[in-house]
């Protein structure tokens, strides 16, 4: 019968051959490789390069670019499924995954000509450079428009000032897709896109942030003193940048839906795995009431965050607008993910404040994602936006 179902109404909630080849690819290494050294690498913040090199090696860095770009030339819904999978055990390495992914490789895919594809995009998807993505400025965060940074045509080359903040990947990163102001008179619409090289001289990175979660992942300031950008690393169109980072971000949200997704996974797993092992009044504590309406509550919202991130990736896979849903998964996995960590650390008690039973790094690691790539308040505004256009078409 459903089947049948599938085939009259084109409804149906498997996941691809691909999609689920690629979760049982990274539920392995993620096991083998990443939980072993997930706790300790919480502790002493250290990036995990050694991963890193073995996620480039599995071909997550570049999950849906091409192969000619030295991609896997998988689906976007199979990268989320990565994503999910990576988070579910740890979020830092996760988000290194989304950012190379979503942030830097799909502008340079999307927007960058043949020569500046094969310079840069390929060494970032086959993961033998890395890459991180500056946009954020001390007052340019919700309202990223307000770009400070400037860059300044000098002959060959852009001359860019300014400075980036909250930075993922910045500390190892090798290549910098920067954003500044090429005609700060038009706002928005003089906003330029570049690829910077880390190693270019007047790039300074500064120190590595201490943040409440996923400490593993390598957060710093960007300053641009005069560096000396060769005038061909502008891609995209001329102040025509502003585009390429709404875009980006359009994408990107998905994958940190993924990662809110992840954790919610591990935190509902969790809960449920000391439920039924942890005995109270004779009995184990997943029988009482109290313990099960927190349960309950947990599956119903990793549940609907799983089909908020799958449709929305799906969307994305078959060319068809994704902006609203987007947004959508982002808020509503970035929520359930902190809530279903929270629920998990009640039904642990005392030990569940406890680092050794992690529940309460998962939470630490999901509160982030309500902030970043934009925050949940932005993304209602982005929803709110999306739903009255639609009535306006349809009226």
């Amino acid at each position: 019968m459903s089947e049948t179902l599938t085939e009259h109404t084109g409804v149906s909630f498997e996941l691809s051959e691909e999609a689920q080849s690629v979760r049982e690819m990274v539920r392995d290494f993620a096991e083998a490789e990443i939980r072993p050294i997930a706790a300790h690498i919480d502790e002493t913040h250290e990036f995990p390069a050694e991963n890193t090199k073995k996620m480039a090696e599995l071909g997550l860095l570049g999950m849906f670019v091409p192969e000619q770009y030295g991609g896997a030339g998988m689906t976007y819904l199979s990268y989320v499924v990565a994503i999910e999978e990576l988070s579910r055990v740890c979020a830092s390495h996760g988000v290194i995954a989304s950012v190379n992914n979503s942030l830097v490789c799909y502008p340079l895919m999307a927007y960058a000509n043949e020569a500046q594809k094969q310079k840069y995009l390929t060494p970032l998807a086959k993961g033998e450079l890395l890459g991180a993505y500056c946009l954020t400025e001390p007052n340019a965060g919700s309202n990223a428009a307000n770009q400070q940074t400037t860059a300044v045509l000098d002959g060959d080359h852009y001359v860019l000032n300014g400075s980036k903040i909250f930075i993922t990947n910045a500390g190892p990163a090798d290549i910098l897709i920067t954003y500044a102001a090429t005609d700060k008179s038009l706002g928005p619409k003089g906003i330029s896109a570049f690829i910077v090289e880390a190693s270019t001289p007047g790039v300074r990175k500064g120190k590595k942030e201490r943040k409440l979660g996923i400490h593993a992942s390598d957060t710093r300031e960007i300053h641009y003193e005069n560096a000396r950008i060769p005038k061909e690393n502008l891609f995209g169109e001329f102040n025509k940048g502003y585009t390429v980072a709404l875009a980006t971000l359009g994408g990107g949200r998905i994958g940190i839906a993924a990662q809110a997704l992840g954790i919610a996974q591990a935190s509902v797993e969790a809960a449920v795995k000391y439920a039924n092992e942890r005995e109270q009044f004779d009995k184990k504590i997943g029988e009482f009431d109290a313990i099960r309406h927190m349960l309950a509550d947990s599956a119903v919202e990793l549940e609907v965050a799983r089909l908020f991130v799958y449709q929305a990736a799906w969307l994305r896979d078959q060319d068809r607008p994704y902006i609203k849903e987007a947004s959508l998964a982002k808020w509503h996995a970035s929520e359930a993910a902190t809530k279903c960590a929270n629920w998990a650390i009640q039904v642990h008690g005392g030990y569940g404040y406890l680092n050794e039973f992690h529940v309460e790094r998962y939470w630490r690691d999901a509160r982030i994602c309500e902030i970043y790539e934009g925050t949940t308040e932005v993304q209602k505004m982005v929803v709110a936006a999306q739903v009255l256009r639609e009535h306006a078409v349809r009226a």
